[in-house]
């Protein structure tokens, strides 16, 4: 078969390009396969960018997440995707929207009873009182999944799965948010969870558990990276600090953010201590 003319390989080629560039973005992006389940412990360290700004591209292979405040983080994507944990309505004076937000409800500070309807994506972390909810919204880039968990309700009572872990797949990472936990996870729901690479974890000693559980927590999950959030006084936080710091290295960042790649994970779990700041311009 002879082979096609030069102009109608150049016109095949158009043709292709065309075609892709006319996919949405979201299509486009493909997922980086996470490996929760995987355990990989050798590669050399961290890497960090403190004078990256919200506005900033994400480098390649690299996930940002900047804490906002209370039990919000704002995760970010190289694809441009922008995913807002416990979200209550409010990230700073910007005007940015996120593409999800995620919420939990056993306190009014993780949630929003009137999210912005130009928000695409607004995952609740509870459904019908008792009887959880489950999701798991495919963004192409980014896969967010969560695991229900038992709250605490009104009058000493308990609120079965009124709580979510919400665990965002995105460039070969899996990182989890506790949410407002009340309670150590079953082995089921440590299964379901997998291997959490980076791992947002509540720090208040009482609002939501006795330090002591939350470290069993963190200790058996081995997060590479520990990230303490919900701390209202540096009272709890340091108290937190003090009971991991035997087990696990601590660092300390002056700024919110952190840029981390699968492949420069720390060599062993490593607690990282940022400072909230809302998005501003």
């Amino acid at each position: 078969m002879p082979r096609p003319a030069l102009a109608q390989v150049t016109a095949y080629a158009l043709a292709l390009l065309s075609l892709l560039t006319a996919l949405p973005a979201s299509a486009q992006e493909s997922r980086r396969p996470s490996h929760c389940i995987a355990i990989a412990d050798a590669a050399p360290g961290l890497q960090y960018l403190h004078k990256a700004a919200w506005t900033d591209p994400v480098p390649e292979y690299s996930v940002r997440i900047q804490y906002l405040g209370h039990a919000a983080f704002l995760i970010q994507t190289r694809g441009g995707l922008n995913a807002v944990t416990d979200f209550t309505g409010y990230i700073g004076n910007v005007p940015m929207i996120p593409d999800v937000v995620t919420m939990n409800h056993a306190h009014s500070s993780h949630w929003t009873a009137a999210p912005d309807p130009a928000i695409p994506h607004v995952l609740e972390g509870w459904g019908e009182f008792g009887q959880g909810i489950d999701h798991y919204l495919d963004l192409g880039e980014m896969l967010v999944r969560n695991v229900s968990t038992d709250i605490r309700s009104s009058y000493g009572g308990t609120e079965e799965r009124g709580n979510s872990i919400f665990v965002f797949e995105v460039e070969g990472l899996c990182i989890g948010h506790l949410g407002h936990l009340h309670h150590e996870p079953n082995d089921e729901q440590y299964a379901a969870l997998g291997r959490l690479d980076v791992l947002m974890v509540p720090v208040d000693g009482g609002y939501t558990m006795a330090l002591d559980g939350m470290v069993r927590v963190v200790e058996r999950l081995r997060s590479s990276v520990i990230v303490p959030m919900h701390w209202f006084s540096g009272t709890s936080l340091e108290r937190f600090v003090a009971d991991v710091s035997d087990t696990f290295p601590v660092e300390r960042r002056d700024g919110p953010e952190i840029e981390v790649s699968l492949r420069e994970l720390p060599a062993q779990p490593t607690v990282i201590v940022l400072q909230p700041q809302w998005l501003r311009e």
